[in-house]
């Protein structure tokens, strides 16, 4: 249900043009080329840019995009996000608490080594279905303690403390998929008192053994100011975590735009439907694995005439974002599902820093346009393009 090892390529049908078209076949293309353009151009959705979405800074946050490369090159998979990563782990000066669905990336798990060799008090809670990895093994081997949820709900989590004052928090799980072949996000944002609720949420897993229902709401601060910014902060299953969602989705006056691994709840689709009937501009884009499930809400959305695609990543899109009036950023792991909001053990965060949305909305607009122009097939390890989406 959460995909967070290689997988193969997606299939699918996909359409070849003969080697020597006719003139009329010429013809069809260049209007299908145009008929996109205009298309994109009144949706009044951002340019996407030729280059990979902006990573950028404001003083208390860092935020970081995965660049999947297509086709892929396990030889390139290096640099990127996992540099950050890497920088940030090197950066403790006291303790790493870490909190991740599933661990894979060896280089983390040295940086992680490493950190514990300084004297620094390094913990770990992981997945139990993910718990058999080399990573896992190398950091118990040496001497880090790694603690499982041992549930069917899961610990999905992809957080980490460090110092009691920075948080590392977003989509990506510490894997090597996830780093260089989905589309992820991660953000490092310097708060103590938003380190303060990740660091009680990690205490009641490592410390408590209380996983997902287990774990009482209330000793954590949801509504935080950071440097003049609003910002709230839930943790799944323990806080009323679809409300929230609802409330800042019924607050967008102008415009939507949202990326989804998993959108399958039917309140949150509920308020896109209410803002898309006030005239609300909404855009999104589905994982293509599992957009036509039953609970999928991607074609109750698009029946309304809502603007939604499935995406053009041959293996995941993996983001969890709404962006509201280009100034409100809600993301973290937190799949927009029943599962996320009851059984899982999840976070996410709500921005109104229109800086942090700007960056999200280059990055929405360049899986947006790939999901209009997906890789083609003959490239090594891609296989299909969507006949029609």
């Amino acid at each position: 249900m959460f995909p967070s090892r290689p997988r193969p390529a997606r299939k699918g049908r996909w359409r070849s043009l003969r080697r020597t078209p006719s003139l009329v076949g010429l013809v069809s293309l260049l209007l299908l080329a145009v008929g996109i353009f205009v298309v994109q151009r009144c949706l009044a959705l951002p340019e996407a840019p030729s280059t990979p979405a902006p990573e950028g800074r404001a003083g208390w946050y860092e935020v970081f995009f995965t660049t999947p490369r297509f086709p892929d090159d396990p030889d390139l998979h290096r640099g990127g996000v996992v540099d950050s990563l890497i920088a940030a782990i090197d950066s403790a000066r006291q303790t790493l608490d870490v909190a991740v669905y599933d661990i894979d990336l060896m280089p983390v798990a040295e940086a992680l080594l490493r950190a514990r060799d300084r004297g620094i008090r390094v913990r770990v809670v992981t997945e139990t279905d993910n718990a058999d990895t080399k990573a896992i093994a190398r950091l118990r081997a040496g001497g880090i303690p790694v603690v499982t949820d041992e549930r069917e709900g899961y610990m999905h989590n992809k957080f980490m403390v460090i110092d009691g004052e920075r948080v590392w928090t977003g989509s990506m799980n510490f894997t090597d998929n996830d780093a260089y072949q989905n589309n992820n996000n991660a953000a490092l944002i310097h708060s103590p008192d938003l380190a303060r609720n990740y660091a009680i949420k990690f205490a009641a897993m490592f410390e408590r053994r209380a996983f997902g229902p287990a774990r009482s709401s209330g000793d954590t601060v949801p509504q935080l100011t950071i440097e003049g910014i609003p910002v709230e902060n839930y943790f799944a299953p323990e806080d009323p975590t679809v409300e929230a969602i609802r409330q800042v989705i019924r607050g967008a006056r102008e415009r939507i735009v949202f990326m989804a691994f998993s959108f399958t709840h039917p309140q949150i689709g509920n308020a896109l439907l209410e803002r898309a009937q006030a005239g609300v501009e909404i855009h999104g884009v589905f994982e293509t694995v599992g957009a036509e499930a039953p609970a999928s809400q991607f074609r109750r959305l698009r029946r309304a005439g809502i603007d939604v695609l499935k995406d053009g990543n041959p293996y995941n899109m993996h983001h969890k974002v709404f962006i509201i009036d280009r100034r409100i950023v809600l993301f973290g792991s937190y799949n927009f599902s029943r599962n996320a909001a009851q059984d899982n053990d999840e976070n996410f965060l709500i921005v109104a820093d229109p800086g942090m949305a700007m960056r999200f909305e280059a990055e929405f607009a360049r899986v947006y346009e790939q999901a209009l122009n997906p890789p083609r097939a003959g490239w090594p390890g891609v296989e299909w393009v969507f006949a029609s989406r």
